[in-house]
């Protein structure tokens, strides 16, 4: 049996036994030993069964090189052991002390205009500097070698949420290397990147730089690569770290927290590497769409897993303090926040942090426990988590099933905002979020896939942008189609190769015959209205328009079934259909885009969790997951829902008629089962 297969055994045996985890970060190290026990005490009272220890304690178990401060972390692991709570335990290595910058400056990132940040933050490390690795692979055996057998260590942490990118020489030093490893030859190199453009051809590996601030634009090639390089350089750390642990015998599962869509790494590349996907998930409550953005993000992390259940890592109980106006949110939307995870296949429900910090650059992160302390809303809504995730303890484990694939690929979102493009205002997250919207009120899920993923089984399949396109996936692609999916394909799609280079010939190139239409110029366009026909002349879209980028596209044997109209491009091909496909050709307004995927899920025969309801109530969220239906509503109202009699809410134990109720912000689990 793998580590892997073994370490995910045992995170399944800590829910088996546990049920859902519930807890957060817990920094001691800040606090009096005092203070430690109040808060075990009201841990329990909250009923959180689960924290992580460590993230930031390098200083305080290391506050001089080679020193070694474990009396403290020694005290703590026993104390949680001995109050039931389970122990996932970091690796301090996100921040290192004052100390090693000092001594060591080299291990400092450096910026693009080639400033060397200082120590006093956090994240102050180079990923590519041999100091900081071996200063934070020595710390890293040590703590494991300690604490491997630990009763109280269920989970290890490794790092926190990765993401930095040094330009410095240590950088230019492991890019090279990166470079060689990819390109095997300087020749090669210059023509996957075209250094004959501007003349910028290479003699020798050494000659290349990360790509710093320069007199104009940067190559986009060397740019792509560069992304490429910092994820995995980052990846390499973690893998180090993590081998490490596995070295000194811990058997126990080992992760490090996502970020959602974060823009400097490539998950899909990590995913094999974390024995549990975790993530980290702070919604705006100023956004009206959060509610299905996020959940837009959790559908990617379950995909990471390849369906199976993952980890909130860290989400925030009321406000943040790192936008430019906080506002907080109410222990209703909370818990609402909390149990959505939950619906879409979480495990694992955790917060930053448990104890509000009294000082510090986090001073105002609002916390379980707050300033106020236990006499407070914040903690009482804590409470109400805990007894809510008791009562959903069965859920765990259990999966929600996918017919629709939403592909998705971190290369070709960076190649395709690079600068120097036909507009600025096509937005690959903006495009996912949109077309996902569409779907999210039919409560049907997605799985988030790269696009050379494998696409058996899914019903429809969606690419809302997909700049770079690889032969295989457009082959597979076609292969779905030939076996009776629905593939819908948005605007700008299919335009480059992996090296960043324009497909040569009429656009999309791989995907021409697909769609049985063919492009010749894409540009950025003011807003225009379209006219639509076919398929689409009865959409419920009073105001049809074509915004940001159109492609100047003719048929080809495919049904037009929407037209631009007036201006430069009347007339025009803007939406095609052809047999199984649907290819936009511009940014449709939302009903037009609705109608598309309403015409491929239609197609499809995939409908939502509800029967008889195509269109949920505007913001009710369902999902199912298992054998429970969730319902969420997110508004202000209530809602009704007509659902199967004799269901029981798992939330409250009673026993459902033929609608439901839903008060505003609450949250209703129902069981198809009728023996729980």
């Amino acid at each position: 049996m793998s580590s892997t297969t073994t370490a995910r055994a045992a995170f399944d045996a800590l829910i088996s036994e546990r049920g859902l985890a519930f807890g957060g970060d817990y920094n001691p190290e800040q606090w009096p030993r005092e203070t430690w026990l109040e808060d075990v005490r009201l841990m329990r009272e909250a009923g959180v069964n689960f924290v992580t220890v460590g993230v930031f304690s390098w200083a305080t178990i290391e506050p001089h090189p080679g020193a070694r401060e474990w009396a403290w972390l020694d005290e703590m692991l026993d104390l949680l052991h001995d109050n039931g709570i389970a122990v996932d335990l970091a690796t301090p290595v996100a921040s290192p002390p004052p100390w090693l910058g000092l001594q060591h400056p080299e291990v400092l990132p450096v910026d693009a205009d080639g400033v060397r940040l200082i120590a006093g933050s956090r994240n102050q490390f180079s990923p590519a500097s041999r100091v900081y690795r071996e200063h934070a692979l020595a710390i890293t055996l040590d703590l494991a070698e300690r604490y491997a057998g630990h009763p109280a260590v269920r989970m290890w942490h490794v790092g926190n949420e990765y993401g930095q990118i040094d330009h410095g020489d240590e950088a230019a030093r492991e890019f090279r290397h990166w470079l060689r490893e990819r390109h095997g030859d300087i020749g090669a190199l210059n023509a996957a990147w075209n250094t004959a453009f501007w003349s910028q051809r290479y003699d020798s590996f050494d000659e290349i730089l990360p790509p710093r601030r320069m007199p104009y634009l940067v190559n986009p090639a060397q740019s792509l690569d560069f992304r490429r390089y910092s994820s995995d350089q980052l990846r390499a750390c973690y893998r180090e770290l993590r081998d490490a642990i596995r070295a000194a015998g811990a058997q126990q599962p080992i992760t490090t927290n996502f970020m959602g869509f974060f823009a400097h790494v490539d998950y899909h590349s990590w995913a094999d590497d974390v024995d549990v996907i975790s993530d980290d998930q702070y919604p705006d409550p100023a956004d009206p769409h959060a509610p299905s953005d996020i959940a837009l993000v959790q559908d990617l992390m379950r995909s990471l897993g390849r369906g199976r259940s993952w980890m909130l890592m860290e989400q925030s109980i009321s406000a943040v303090s790192w936008r430019e106006h906080n506002l907080p949110k109410s222990p209703r939307r909370a818990r609402r926040d909390s149990l959505q995870a939950v619906a879409r296949g979480a495990d694992a429900i955790c917060f930053f942090q448990w104890r509000q910090a009294r000082s510090g650059a986090e001073r105002f992160h609002s916390s379980m426990l707050p300033h106020a302390g236990a006499d407070s809303d914040v903690f009482r809504g804590a409470c109400r988590q805990g007894a809510d995730l008791r009562r959903l303890a069965a859920v765990a484990g259990s999966t929600v099933r996918t017919d629709v694939a939403m592909l998705f690929d971190w290369s070709s979102w960076w190649a395709g905002e690079e600068p120097a493009r036909p507009t600025h205002r096509l937005s690959t997250m903006e495009q996912m979020n949109r077309w996902y919207r569409s779907l999210w009120r039919r409560g049907i899920p997605v799985d988030v896939l790269h696009p050379d993923a494998d696409l058996d089984g899914y019903r429809v399949i969606l690419v809302p942008h997909a700049y770079i396109l690889s032969d295989a996936a457009a082959a597979a692609l076609a292969a779905a189609v030939e076996r009776g999916a629905q593939v819908v394909v948005g605007p700008f799609s299919g335009v480059a190769d992996d090296n960043a280079g324009i497909l040569q010939g009429r656009s999309p190139v791989q995907l021409r015959i697909l769609i049985g239409a063919s492009g010749e110029e894409w540009s950025g366009i003011l807003p225009g209205s379209l006219r639509l026909a076919g398929d689409l002349a009865a959409a419920d879209d009073p105001q049809p328009t074509a915004s940001i980028l159109a492609e100047r596209l003719r048929v080809e044997g495919g049904e037009v079934i929407a037209t631009h109209e007036g201006g430069e491009l009347d007339g025009i091909p803007a939406i095609v259909r052809s047999t199984g496909t649907w290819y936009l050709g511009t940014v449709v307004s939302d009903g037009t885009l609705d109608a598309v995927l309403a015409g491929a899920l239609a197609a499809a025969h995939v409908t939502g969790p509800i029967p008889g309801v195509e269109v949920l109530p505007d913001g009710l969220e369902a999902v199912r997951r298992g054998d429970v239906l969730f319902l969420l509503n997110h508004t202000h109202h209530p809602i009704d829902v007509p659902v199967r009699p004799g269901l029981i809410d798992l939330l409250t134990g009673e026993e459902t008629e033929d609608v439901v109720g839903i008060a505003p912000g609450d949250v209703r689990a129902l069981s198809e089962r009728h023996d729980r």
